[in-house]
């Protein structure tokens, strides 16, 4: 089961930054990332949602490929399987598009709209989804940017160690 971690930054572009750095330390299996957003409040007060995964694209991209071997094997029916991979890619991509707009994967969306507008104007939050984690070599490259945790689905006892692993860089400095 995934944990849900929403963390509050000062500045617009930090939480992009963070997001950056753990996608890096996915990379190097510190971290296993199921989704992630990034909510930006700017100073103008319009919230903005970055998703970090575009299912309209993923959904045509996937649509694309079954569509068009599928349409290769019926175009081989009618002798004619170059014209039946394309018409068969061309409406793959769009069915898969369309499926893959209509799909809510991952972290709800009303539930990032909701929190992010409750975020102070000038800062952004990261919402993350984490399968599993190292935590004594995630979270010290986290805490450097000085986050705040606003909500989890961690058991009490995991988001008060969270907290208190987070802070205490803020206490030292």
């Amino acid at each position: 089961m995934s944990d849900l971690i929403v963390l509050d930054f000062d500045g617009t572009g930090t939480a992009d930054e963070v997001l950056t750095r753990l996608r890096s330390m996915q990379k190097e299996h510190l971290i296993d990332l199921e989704d992630a957003c990034v909510v930006v409040h700017a100073d103008t007060g319009k919230v903005q949602i970055k998703q970090a995964l575009n299912l309209t694209k993923a959904g045509a991209a996937s649509g694309l490929s079954a569509g068009m071997l599928i349409g290769a094997l019926a175009g081989l029916l009618v002798l004619n399987p170059l014209a039946g991979m394309v018409v068969g890619g061309l409406s793959g991509a769009g069915f898969g598009a369309l499926s893959g707009r209509m799909a809510d994967y991952g972290i709800n969306d009303d539930f990032i709209k909701n929190l992010g507008e409750t975020i102070p104007k000038g800062s952004s939050a990261l919402f993350i989804l984490v399968r599993s984690s190292t935590p004594d070599k995630v979270l010290p490259e986290i805490e450097a940017y000085g986050p705040r945790v606003l909500r989890t689905s961690l058991s009490t006892e995991q988001e008060n160690k969270l907290r208190a692993a987070l802070q205490a860089r803020a206490q030292a400095a």
